[in-house]
């Protein structure tokens, strides 16, 4: 009980409620987003590679909504902004079981995506704004415990419901995100959370100040370009992995799910430990062995032989992705100054333009070549991210040097 009252002391009231908010939405997501491909597949005549547009198009709206989002919310507050996109999300969820044209299905999708990464970018901002930087990275690695708490029991979760991917799940997830933000606004508007009040004291940026800055940071410009295509690897492990599997596997949807809900628990099960090993290495260190480990993972799902194989290199995946999410997060606070946090967030969503690619990318390579030739491809790209991370790793090492002896 002391441990408990100890932890809620610890934050800021909305920064909890942001964490458990987060967490439900995402449970009630992983139950329907996860099978759209499926979906699409089942109720369209729509092929491999156009599925892989309209899944991948929204990641590819996101990319701009994410820059756009955090520096908006550096401008003129956060607390509007993330009102607007969780409503703008939860009407899409909606909308998507209302129409089947292939045009306002990509449009929705779009509409989403650019929604979802304001959400994102904005409420890490927040989190960031109300947490002292101490206690920030811990309130980052809680966040990503709290997502995979909802990817790891969602699909499962919407299965034994038998709703997994169907329309009752896509609606479900619409009035989740309208009852967060009926809860987080009358939170919000409690503690004066989201708004300049929130910051007395904080300075703001100009739009000329903050293009000067961004121009300027090749270390974070190279950071972005290893994101995308680490992002890249992980958007093909969700929609063509999915459409192989129902292809090629028997009940290759149940797999599916089951490799899904593998990631998550494993996330749940190993990221305390594992991150608490790689805090003895470099930030490089980290993603270089997270990186080299999904491409192993990948390699796993070209080599497979069945079900047993098929989690196992699940599970190497999940271990790569558990040590480059939390390293990425600190490189991008490590180099973003205080007052453009919002900016910098957002100008690293843009990596989410792999979520794009990789649908995209992996569906006409399914379509192509088959399933083998698109996971080593993958394993491929995984491994020439560290030429960006490691560029990016001396300009930052360059800048503290010249930093010290100026």
């Amino acid at each position: 009980m002391n441990h408990l009252r100890q932890y809620w002391q610890s934050y800021h009231p909305i920064v909890h409620l942001l964490l458990a908010g987060t967490m439900f939405v995402m449970l009630t997501q992983m139950m329907s987003m996860p099978f759209l491909a499926i979906y699409l597949s089942e109720t369209t005549t729509l092929g491999h590679a156009a599925i892989g547009v309209i899944v991948g198009a929204g990641p590819l709206a996101g990319t701009v909504g994410g820059f756009f989002g955090g520096v908006l919310s550096d401008l003129f507050g956060r607390r509007n902004l993330l009102f607007l996109s969780m409503l703008v999300m939860g009407a899409c969820f909606v909308i998507f079981v209302l129409v089947s044209h292939p045009l306002a299905l990509l449009a929705i999708s779009l509409v989403k995506g650019l929604a979802g990464s304001v959400f994102g970018t904005v409420s890490k901002a927040m989190m960031g704004d109300l947490t002292p930087e101490e206690k920030r990275f811990r309130v980052f690695s809680n966040r990503y415990l709290a997502i995979n708490f909802g990817v790891a029991i969602g699909p499962v979760l919407g299965a034994f419901l038998g709703i997994a991917g169907s329309r009752t799940a896509f609606l479900l997830t619409g009035g989740s995100y309208v009852l967060f933000v009926a809860v987080l606004a009358a939170a919000c508007y409690k503690y004066m959370a989201g708004d300049d009040r929130s910051q007395p004291g904080a300075e703001k940026p100009n739009l000329r100040q903050m293009w000067e800055v961004l121009r300027r940071d090749t270390a974070l410009l190279s950071f972005v370009v290893g994101g995308i295509m680490l992002v890249t690897v992980h958007g093909q492990m969700s929609v063509p992995l999915s459409q192989y599997l129902r292809e090629h596997v028997a009940d290759g949807v149940a797999l599916f799910g089951v490799m899904m809900s593998t990631n998550g628990f494993i996330v749940l099960l190993m990221q305390i430990p594992l991150t608490r090993l790689a805090e003895r290495y470099s930030l490089f260190a980290r993603i270089a062995a997270g990186a080299l480990l999904m491409a192993a993972g990948e390699i796993g799902f070209a080599l497979m032989t069945g079900w047993s194989w098929l989690v196992a290199a699940m599970i190497v995946f999940t271990m790569g992705e558990i040590l480059i999410i939390p390293a990425e997060y600190a490189q991008i606070d490590q180099i973003s100054p205080a007052h453009m946090r919002g900016t910098y967030y957002g100008a690293q969503s843009v990596s989410e333009l792999g979520s794009f690619l990789g649908p995209w990318m992996g569906g006409m390579l399914l379509s192509a070549y088959g399933g083998t030739v698109m996971f080593l491809v993958m394993a491929t790209i995984a491994i020439g991210s560290l030429v960006f991370y490691g560029a990016g790793q001396v300009i930052v090492r360059k800048r503290s040097m010249y930093t010290v002896y100026k």
